[in-house]
């Protein structure tokens, strides 16, 4: 809200914060899934369907990082694990979209494996096993940001609204993360858990 009072427009939004932890927040989620999918949920409709006297432009894009309730941010590049939760575009799921969605094309990608802090919360008796792994096999945060970047910046890229990007590129995900009757599950399911529906 208090962006919405003191910015006029919102160019880009990036989806994009997440956590690897155990644990229940005190609304009674997952603490993984409600910061990994639930906020980056309120968070775009917040700004979607904003008062009426903003701006209809408010997001260029959305690129959102994958998620699944199984297996919550940073799916393994190309596997489509999560592109049925990020596939959160109501045009996409059969529900009806607010005017400023005609500007502001998703664009769900996986950044890939990235060895940062979204680990720390592991056992200590995993660590001396993950960490070298990570340091010998995982991207830096600079190459993880890549594709995110690529989104965000590339010409032209509204046209592919909705489809999933992984390295820089358009990638094709698993059946089951293109399955549109989920997909319009999940949303629903979302609106209702974070108050935006009955």
């Amino acid at each position: 809200s208090t962006f919405l009072r003191q910015e006029p427009h919102l160019h880009l939004l990036v989806n994009n914060a997440g956590v690897s932890a155990g644990g229940t927040t005190e609304d009674g989620f997952s603490l993984t899934f409600q910061v990994n999918h639930l906020g980056h949920f309120l968070l775009t409709q917040q700004l979607l369907h904003a008062p009426a006297g903003h701006p209809g432009d408010r997001l260029r894009r959305a690129p959102r990082a994958p998620c699944t309730a199984e297996q919550l941010c940073k799916a393994r590049p190309g596997s489509g694990t999560g592109s049925t939760l990020s596939k959160q575009h109501p045009g996409e799921v059969g529900v009806p979209s607010p005017p400023a969605l005609a500007a502001t094309p998703p664009l769900p990608l996986a950044p890939g494996f990235v060895n940062t802090e979204l680990f720390r919360h592991l056992p200590l008796w995993l660590k001396p096993l993950f960490v070298p792994l990570a340091w010998l096999f995982f991207r830096d945060a600079t190459e993880g940001a890549e594709t995110s970047l690529f989104c965000a910046t590339q010409e032209g890229l509204e046209r592919f609204s909705g489809r999933y990007f992984a390295d820089c590129r358009l990638q094709e995900p698993w059946p089951h993360a293109r399955d549109d009757a989920v997909a319009r599950e999940l949303w629903e399911a979302s609106e209702r858990l974070v108050g935006l529906a009955p």
